[in-house]
Parts: C-alpha cells; structure tokens; sequence
C-alpha cells in the first residue's frame, strides 16, 4: 500500500467512527505505531484530524460537502500563514464569530482548545470546536447551504441580531477598490449581519483575491478594521488598504520565517 493509498484510509477509517486510538488504527493497517503517527500529522495539518489524549477526532468536513473541501485545498500554504497570523492577534477570552470561509477553517483548527467563546454559522468550523475542551461554542441555525456546510437566510440573520461578538473574522471571494465580495447573495446578508454584530471586522483573503469581484458586494473597505493578508500582497494594495483605515496584517509565506506583521 503506497503512502497516499494508506493515508487516505487512514483517515476512511477515523471519518467512519468519528474517533479511534492509534493502536487499532496501526492494526487495521497493519503498520507500525510510528507510521500511524507520521500520517496522523500529515492529516493534522490538514485540518482533517486532530489528536489527543488516547486517540484521533475526525475533524474534516463531511463527504457531502465536496466543494468545500475543494476550496480548502486552494492556495492552502497561502492560507495557512495567515491563518497562522490570525491566531496569533487574538487574545484568549475574546468572543469571536467566524464564517464558513476556506481560511476561516484554517484559522478555527489553531483555536481549538483555547479558552474562547466561538459563534459560527458553519457545520465544518463547528465540528472542529465539537473535537476539543476549552472553548464555548455557538452555532447559528437557519437555512444549510448544501455545498459549503453554511447556515445562511432571515433565520441566521434574526440569530445573529441578538448576539453581539468582540471580533467577526470573515473569509471573501474578491476585493476591488469599491469593497469586498462574495459569490452568493445569501451568504452575503448573513456576513453583514455578522458585521453588525461585531465590535470590530476582520477579513482573512489571500493576495490572489485582490483586483478581483463577486456577485455581490459584502461592504465598503472603509467599513473593515483589519485584514491578514499574504506577502503576495502588492505596495499599491497595502496603500490602498491603509488609507481605508484598515490595519494590515502581512504573513510571511517564507518557510524560514512563519510569521510577521505591518501595523
């Protein structure tokens, strides 16, 4: 069985029930413990599991929500030096509120276990937090977008008019000169309802989303705090960006150097 046969059921066999030791998962395979663990931190970085004490959590998304796992694997280096730098900015104890976002989900598997209290609209990110202690967890209900695992419609919308969150944090399509996008209009009202429920907006996109729009326009640039951003970032941009009032967030995509910022 070669490496990618063997790692793809490995992760069949934890997505089955949910949760597993490592010593069943090394019998079943029939490999050795250290061959289990290597694959375990492959999947790991991934977001599609998450160890623990004694065993495993299946921490992916479902297997109906193909189009989302596809996203998530796009510009994925990218996006998870930013969520790298994400998590860094925020505090524990803070209230956040996260989308459904590709980097969004990135972010949400480096807070699982820290003491936060998470509000979120998405079945993916939810299930991350359902895997680990420390966090309190909020799941907004309403209308399931099929392909993306994202409540969306008036029903999320009245949720979220009664909760008010330190920091939404906000994944996007596009960023042009006349705001943010997003490539469906329900999901769309839901993040500006997110927005208004939030002290303060930050938006997570990686550089190839810059110079590009969507179907509809979430906000004005004017409108956002914050933005983590990749060093693909061009100088125009960043100044366009700082004379919005938004305050940069730059992550180094440079293995020897995770992390850095602009403020």
């Amino acid at each position: 069985m070669g490496t990618e046969e063997r790692r793809n059921r490995l992760l069949e066999l934890i997505r089955q029930d949910g949760f597993s030791t490592l010593p069943n998962l090394a019998n079943l395979l029939k490999v050795s413990g250290s061959t289990v663990r290597r694959d375990l931190g492959y999947l790991e970085r991934l977001g599609n599991v998450k160890r623990t004490h004694g065993g495993v959590f299946y921490t992916g998304p479902s297997p109906k929500l193909a189009h989302f796992d596809h996203r998530q694997q796009v510009q994925f280096g990218r996006k998870q030096a930013i969520a790298r730098l994400a998590a860094s900015l925020i505090e524990d104890g803070e209230t956040l509120l996260l989308d459904g976002g590709s980097t969004t989900y990135e972010l949400a598997s480096l807070l699982i276990g820290r003491p936060l209290q998470v509000v979120t609209n998405s079945l993916p990110v939810a299930t991350l937090f359902t895997s680990g202690d420390g966090s309190d967890l909020v799941l907004i209900g309403g209308y399931v977008h099929g392909r993306t695992g994202v409540s969306v419609g008036p029903y999320a919308n009245l949720m979220l008019a009664e909760l008010n969150v330190q920091r939404a944090i906000i994944s996007v399509a596009g960023i042009t000169e006349r705001g943010v996008f997003n490539s469906n209009l329900l999901l769309v009202e839901t993040e500006r309802a997110m927005c208004e429920a939030a002290d303060t907006v930050m938006v997570v996109a990686d550089s190839t989303k810059f110079g590009r729009s969507s179907l509809a326009l979430m906000c004005e640039l004017e409108k956002l705090d914050s933005i983590v951003i990749d060093d693909g970032i061009s100088d125009e941009w960043i100044k366009r960006l700082e004379e919005a009032g938004v305050k940069v967030h730059i992550a180094s995509t440079d293995k020897m150097t995770e992390l850095k910022g602009r403020n």
